[in-house]
């Protein structure tokens, strides 16, 4: 019976169709991975070799002012994207995994990003994600949507159901091969994004598999249930596409909208106008207000005291650091509601299997605006080593000649992944059970 199924589902033009648009718009998804993680790779080796450059240039420049010399130095701090990012590239496109930092004022620092074509930020990227996501669904549909309606429109049903020794073992034989047909081209795209992609084979690629063809049993599952509500074939491809629409496109564009009114983010633009508000109002205040401030943030310095009379470095990287301790409320305003959005994102996200994949794969290949948030916080870390180490030395007049330089190279965040498999797939099988179930209990009086 199987031989059979088989050789008459692969007469068909739609899987011959399906089959060349997935390997086709596959192998491109893969390249657009690649091309991704070689430019920002490139980016990296780039940024190594223009540090050395810069730090050695700018130390010949101004040898004799320590000062002077740390207010033009950035040093970078690096957050590098791993091989699972070309599969879920997420918001990594959008933002920044480089930040060049000199000891100065920081949240003017920290938002500087790639200049990129906005049109194609709109339009997105054709990752693997999207794929499984947004086209898998499709093919499914269009696999499945008639495998019962099209047997009773014909008239064989009936001889079906006469001639087999049970019919649903029959439609669930048709449906088997259609299922085995779609996995097995995943599959083969994993495999082809693990080889071009440089993917090791790890617990968090795993998961990802995993995730995906959860989703994927989700979507025939959907297909098992309206096909059992017995209606035609025009009915089911109506529903079917409806469905598509509803939980892959209306869905979360709503979802994206209830939660962005909910929680706006206006202290993003408070914050950028209040640091760099604040650090210009010091040049028209007293020195010793601006040293008070400074040295109830570091005590440690209280020992250089304050010099009334003249510029001093001093006085100058206090006022730097006003701009950022004054704004420090809206920053963490702005990142508490950040931290709200992704959160609320998630729970809403267990009751749509599409969403729920989407943020999955972002949060397993650390590629989602909360792994951003947590090298921004990492960045502030990065600078305020940086700024312990500087500030000393600057207070005392020491000379450049005095430090390394060679020690200071770029250094990178070790970003860590929370993702909890039970706890992200639980939902979508639960999902898949009920309308599995549901289809099964309905339509059980109709098959011997």
């Amino acid at each position: 019976m199987y031989s059979i199924l088989i050789k008459q589902f692969f007469r068909s033009k739609t899987v011959v169709l399906a089959f060349s648009i997935l390997m086709v718009l596959g192998i491109l998804s893969i390249t657009t991975g690649k091309q991704f993680l070689t430019q920002k790779s490139a980016v990296v080796v780039k940024t190594i070799e223009k540090q050395k450059e810069h730090i050695k240039t700018q130390t010949n420049l101004h040898e004799d002012d320590l000062g002077l010399l740390l207010y033009y130095l950035k040093f970078s701090f690096i957050k590098p994207l791993q091989p699972l990012a070309g599969i879920s590239i997420g918001q990594s496109d959008l933002n920044t995994h480089i930040q060049n930092v000199s000891i100065l004022n920081l949240e003017g620092q920290k938002y500087d990003t790639d200049l990129v074509n906005p049109m194609r930020l709109q339009v997105g990227n054709l990752d693997i994600s999207f794929l499984i996501i947004f086209l898998f669904p499709l093919i499914v549909i269009a696999l499945n949507f008639n495998i019962l309606s099209e047997e009773v429109e014909n008239g064989t049903w009936k001889m079906i159901t006469i001639q087999s020794k049970s019919s649903f073992k029959y439609l669930l034989k048709k449906f088997s091969v259609r299922m085995v047909f779609v996995f097995i081209i995943l599959g083969v795209l994993f495999l082809l994004a693990k080889l071009i992609l440089g993917i090791p084979f790890s617990i968090d690629f795993l998961h990802i598999i995993i995730v995906s063809y959860v989703y994927i049993l989700f979507w025939f599952s959907v297909c098992f249930f309206v096909i059992l509500l017995r209606k035609s074939s025009n009915t089911n491809a109506i529903v079917l596409l409806v469905s598509w629409l509803l939980l892959v496109v209306f869905l979360p564009v709503l979802i994206n909208n209830y939660i962005t009114n909910k929680y706006p983010v206006e202290e993003a633009f408070a914050m950028t106008i209040k640091q760099r508000d604040e650090y210009h109002k010091k040049w028209d205040t007293d020195k010793k207000e601006t040293m008070d401030k400074f040295y109830k943030h570091y005590p440690q310095f209280k020992k250089y005291g304050v010099k009334n009379e003249g510029f001093s470095w001093l006085w100058y990287y206090a006022m730097q650091q006003m701009g950022d301790d004054e704004s420090k409320v809206e920053r963490e305003a702005m990142y508490g509601k950040i931290r709200s959005r992704e959160k609320l994102s998630k729970k809403i996200a267990q009751f749509f299997p599409p969403l729920q994949v989407q943020l999955s794969m972002n949060d397993i290949a650390n590629t989602g605006l909360s792994h951003h948030i947590e090298f921004l916080n990492a960045t502030t870390d990065f600078h305020e080593k940086l700024r312990l180490q500087f500030y000393p030395k600057i207070f005392e007049d020491q000379p450049a000649s005095t430090i390394n330089w060679n020690d200071y190279k770029p250094e990178y965040f070790k970003s860590t992944s929370g993702f909890n498999l039970f706890k992200n797939t639980l939902s979508i099988i639960l999902i898949t059970l009920f309308l599995i179930g549901s289809a099964i209990l309905k339509n059980i009086k109709f098959f011997n």
